[in-house]
């Protein structure tokens, strides 16, 4: 990599650190290629993106940005997965990482929180922002549909009791 290719790299890696809501750091160490390809597809399904970059190009990246705290963790062979939906590349990694185990989650952050191992699996643990939309949807739309339903019931009981009397006074 010559030094313009470098510089490209720390500035992309700057914007992405500065924009994105999670980043989750791990060793890759002994994973085959069909585990990474798996892994970075997996990861670009969720909405989530998977980097391999030198450590030193990293942490010149960090500085200056939400997540700098992070640099502590870029030791040995790493990979760096981030995603602006919260739960996303958390999610991810935590489930990449119970199917291989050599894929070690060291930790991470939440905008300005840094993530331990147990914070990450939290993180994971939690609806994605979809979910949650969904589930906010259906708790607005279940009180209009009662109150349809209960609008509507005096008049089907009404009807209910004249069809009653009706049936009655032809009985008669």
């Amino acid at each position: 990599m010559d030094r313009a290719q470098k510089e490209e790299l720390v500035t992309s890696l700057g914007e992405v650190f500065k924009s994105t809501s999670v980043v989750v750091v791990a060793h890759y160490s002994g994973l085959t290629v069909a585990q990474m390809s798996a892994l970075r597809r997996q990861m670009r399904a969720s909405g989530a993106t998977v980097k391999v970059a030198k450590n030193r190009l990293a942490k010149i990246a960090l500085e200056g940005s939400d997540v700098a705290h992070v640099a502590s963790l870029l030791k040995g062979p790493t990979i760096i997965a981030y995603s602006s939906d919260p739960v996303a590349a958390p999610k991810v990694a935590v489930d990449f990482a119970k199917a291989n185990d050599k894929f070690v989650i060291l930790g991470g952050a939440f905008g300005k929180t840094a993530l331990d191992v147990d914070g990450v699996k939290a993180l994971a643990t939690m609806p994605s922002l979809d979910e949650l939309r969904a589930k906010l949807v259906g708790l607005i739309q279940a009180p209009a549909t009662k109150i349809a339903q209960l609008s509507t019931a005096p008049a089907a009981k009404l009807a209910r009791v004249f069809g009653a009397y009706s049936r009655e006074n032809e009985a008669a």
